[in-house]
C-alpha cells in the first residue's frame, strides 16, 4: 500500500534547548501532516546562537552504519532535507546519500548553511564553501540567504541593488543545477525599512520577489524554519510562489508575537504559540512577478 504520509530525510543537527535545526524541522514536517525521519549529524547542548560552552557531540563516525541500516529496509523518501554540516566529510556523506536514496518524482532541498549578517560561521572555510558548491549541483531547491548567496558566488564584496541584478544572481546560483533558486534576507533595494525573498524557477523561467516588513530582532533559527515550511509547503502541493508566501507570512508572525514579549532572543521564536496556524489557508496575496 502506498504510503499516505510523505517522508522526509532530515540532514541536520539536533539541538537539545533552542529552537532550530532538527526540533524546529519535526514541529514543522510533522504539523504539516509529513513525516519527517531524523539524520542527526551531532548533537549539542544547547544551539550556537547566543549560547556559550555548549557541549558538541559529532555524529561522523555513526552516519555510514545509521545510512546502510536505511538503505537495507529499502526506505524511499519524498524528499531528502540537509541543512547545518560541520564538515567537508558530511557533505560527502550528504551527496553520498542523495546518490544512493534518490529516485523518480522526489524533491532534493538543500539548505547551504555557510554563514549570516555579511560573515562565515567559525567553523566554515574556503574548503566547505567550495564543497558546499559542488554538493547543491544536486539540489532541486536551495535556500541560501543573502550572505551565503555571496559566498557562493563569490562575491562577498557586492550587493544586490537592482531587479535586473537579482535575476542575475539567481541565475547564477541555478547555473550550479538546481531547479529553484531562493534567497532570503535579501536588503530592501530603496528603503531599510523592507528586506525581501527572491525566488527562480529555471523549468518555467518565471522569477518571484515577496517582500517583507523589517522587524529589529535577530531570533535564531528562522533560516531552518524557513525552509522546513518550503519543505512542506512543496510536498502538500504549494507552487514556488505560495510554498515562499506561506513561510514568509508564518515566519512574520512568528517573528511578531514573540517580539511583543519579553523574551531572550537567543531562545528563537514562540514557535509552539503559532504552530497551528500552519494549517490554514495561505493569503496568496504578497508575492510580485
Amino acid at each position: 500500500m502506498e504510503n499516505p504520509v510523505p517522508k522526509v530525510a532530515a540532514i541536520h543537527d539536533l539541538s537539545g534547548y533552542g529552537r532550530g535545526s532538527l526540533t524546529t524541522v519535526i514541529e514543522v514536517l510533522s504539523t504539516m501532516g509529513i513525516q519527517p525521519c531524523p539524520l542527526p549529524t551531532a548533537i549539542l547542548s544547547t544551539h550556537t546562537g547566543g549560547f556559550n560552552n555548549y557541549k558538541f557531540i559529532d555524529l561522523t563516525e555513526q552516519l555510514p552504519e545509521y545510512i546502510d541500516h536505511w538503505e537495507s529496509l529499502n526506505i524511499k523518501f519524498d524528499a531528502i532535507y540537509s541543512g547545518f554540516l560541520g564538515s567537508i566529510d558530511q557533505i560527502d556523506i550528504v551527496s553520498d546519500f542523495v546518490k544512493r536514496f534518490k529516485y523518480k518524482d522526489q524533491y532534493i532541498i538543500i539548505d547551504p548553511v555557510l554563514g549570516d549578517n555579511g560573515n562565515t560561521y567559525d567553523t566554515f572555510d574556503q574548503k566547505m564553501i567550495e564543497s558546499m558548491k559542488k554538493l547543491i549541483r544536486k539540489a532541486d531547491l536551495i535556500t541560501p540567504n543573502i550572505t551565503e548567496a555571496k559566498f557562493l558566488l563569490d562575491k562577498v564584496n557586492k550587493n544586490i541593488d537592482s531587479d535586473k541584478q537579482a535575476k542575475k544572481w539567481l541565475e547564477e546560483l541555478s547555473s550550479f543545477g538546481p531547479e529553484m533558486v531562493v534567497i532570503t534576507s535579501v536588503p530592501g533595494f530603496k528603503t531599510n525599512q523592507k528586506t525581501s525573498v527572491l525566488a527562480y524557477h529555471k523549468k518555467d523561467g518565471r522569477f518571484w520577489k515577496v517582500n517583507c516588513d523589517y522587524i529589529p530582532a535577530n531570533f535564531p533559527g528562522t533560516g531552518d524554519l524557513f525552509t522546513s515550511i518550503m519543505v512542506g509547503s512543496l510536498l502538500t502541493g504549494d507552487s514556488l510562489p505560495m510554498a515562499i508566501d506561506r513561510a514568509v507570512q508564518f515566519i512574520s508572525m512568528a517573528v511578531r508575537t514573540t517580539h511583543g514579549y519579553d523574551f531572550p532572543e537567543r531562545e528563537g521564536v514562540l514557535l509552539e504559540r503559532i504552530l497551528d496556524n500552519l494549517k490554514l489557508p495561505v493569503n496568496g496575496k504578497s508575492y510580485e512577478f
